[in-house]
Parts: structure tokens; sequence; C-alpha cells
């Protein structure tokens, strides 16, 4: 192998001064190409994690509305249930102060002149072969054949306010 002579390094400045060049221009559009690269994915993660933002806010306030409706929806029925709760017991003090007074009448003075118009509307409904005997619990039980008629007073009291079903709603409804 043979040296360079002194002057071929004086003669390959100029090409070792435009690889160099070269080298640098190339450099200078990688490292541009690269920064732009870099630009546009912090771009694209910017607008990727305000996209996830938005849906965890759209996906969190559903989820709240839900909740809300499920509270809303308990809170109705543990509402509706309390006003049963409480009509029920109005009622069942109503159907108690009824049969109280039912039972009562047997102390009346005129409870014989109830009984009496008792039997005969039984004998009206049954026929006046009917057999009519008084209930333990007042008032009386008739039979004819196998038709039976109870008119004692618990079973009057019960049908009575049965009948005023649209009176006793009141109670609940004003």
């Amino acid at each position: 192998m043979s040296a360079l002579p002194r002057t071929s390094s004086a003669a390959l400045a100029p090409i070792r001064a435009a690889l160099h060049a070269d080298a640098e221009r190339e450099s200078a559009q990688v490292w541009a190409s690269a920064e732009a690269q870099v630009a546009d994915l912090v771009e694209s993660a910017h607008r990727e994690s305000a996209r996830i933002r938005a849906d965890a806010v759209a996906e969190g306030a559903a989820v709240a509305r839900g909740s809300a409706a499920l509270r809303s929806a308990r809170t109705r029925r543990e509402a509706h249930e309390l006003v049963l709760t409480r009509q029920n017991e109005v009622y069942a003090a109503l159907v108690a102060a009824v049969d109280a007074a039912a039972s009562a009448l047997r102390a009346e003075p005129r409870y014989r002149e109830l009984l009496d118009r008792l039997t005969e509307r039984a004998r009206e409904l049954l026929g006046p072969q009917a057999e009519v005997t008084e209930s333990p619990v007042g008032g009386i039980v008739a039979h004819h054949g196998s038709r039976r008629l109870d008119l004692s007073l618990p079973t009057i009291a019960e049908t009575t306010l049965g009948t005023m079903a649209p009176e006793v709603s009141t109670l609940w409804t004003s």
C-alpha cells in the first residue's frame, strides 16, 4: 500500500467539506423529521388523552344518572311502603273500632228488637221454614236446606265496612 501524496489531502478537502455538508444537511433533515414525528405523536397523545377524559366524564355522568335513578326509585318504593303500612294501620284501627261498636250493640236495650228484625230478614231471604239461631258473637245465623245466611254482628260490620270502601279510602286520599 502506498501512502497518498501530500497534495492529495488538500485536493480531498473540498470533497470532505462537501461530504460533511451533505451529512450535516441529511442529519438536519433526519432531526427535523424526527422532531415533526415527535410533535405529531405528542399532538396525537393529547387528542387521545382528551378523548379518554371526555369518555370517562360521559361514562361517569351516565353512571351517576343511573345511580341517582336507582336511589330515587328506592326512595319512592320505601315511601310507598310506608304509606301502605300507615294505611293498613288506619284500616286495622277502623276495623277494630267497627267490631267493638258492633259487639257493643249486644248491651243495648234495643238489641232484642235488632235480633227480631234480623230474624225477619233471614226468613224473607231463606223462607219461613228457615232455622234461626242466635250467634254467640251477636246477631243470628239462619239455615234452610243447603243455604246458610250469616247475619252475625261481626259479619254485618265487615260487610258494611266493605261496601263503604270509597268512603273509607278518603281516609288516606284527602
